[in-house]
């Protein structure tokens, strides 16, 4: 593979409730397409402006514990200006503030370098827009 640059979206149905979805599997899929052993960098990117992605724990707990503390820092509640949708949804606006759309990961032979218990996540707690794309680009030489 020589092209130093490839792309891919992801098309992620998140459903009816907050949400931490995993999205390191499809990561590494794209990038035994696209890396082909090379170093690199990933770049993850969601183009919407409820949600977030990030590095964390999963299935321990974690993700649980995030959507809490996400919960307890952006109550759903009448406090927002932004007024439309679900009650609350103006915290869904404020979310990638504290969870950014992005995150960039080295890539090392093909395969992400995250820790043992490190995995890429979309966080999304807009409950009315269970439809979300996620942007993956490899970055190589």
């Amino acid at each position: 593979m020589t092209d130093a640059f490839q792309t891919h979206v992801l098309h992620v149905t998140t459903g009816s409730s907050e949400t931490v979805a995993d999205l390191t599997r499809d990561c590494e899929e794209f990038l035994g397409r696209a890396a082909g052993g090379r170093d690199g960098l990933l770049n993850i990117f969601v183009p919407h402006a409820t949600a977030g992605v990030a590095i964390l724990e999963t299935g321990a707990g974690s993700d649980d514990d995030l959507l809490a503390a996400l919960r307890d820092l952006l109550p759903a509640d009448d406090r927002w200006r932004h007024r439309h949708g679900t009650p609350g949804h103006g915290r869904d606006h404020v979310l990638p503030a504290l969870v950014p759309p992005h995150a960039t990961l080295p890539v090392l032979a093909g395969h992400l370098e995250l820790g043992t218990w490190q995995s890429i996540c979309l966080v999304d707690t807009n409950i009315d827009n269970p439809n979300r794309k996620v942007r993956l680009s490899f970055f190589g030489q």
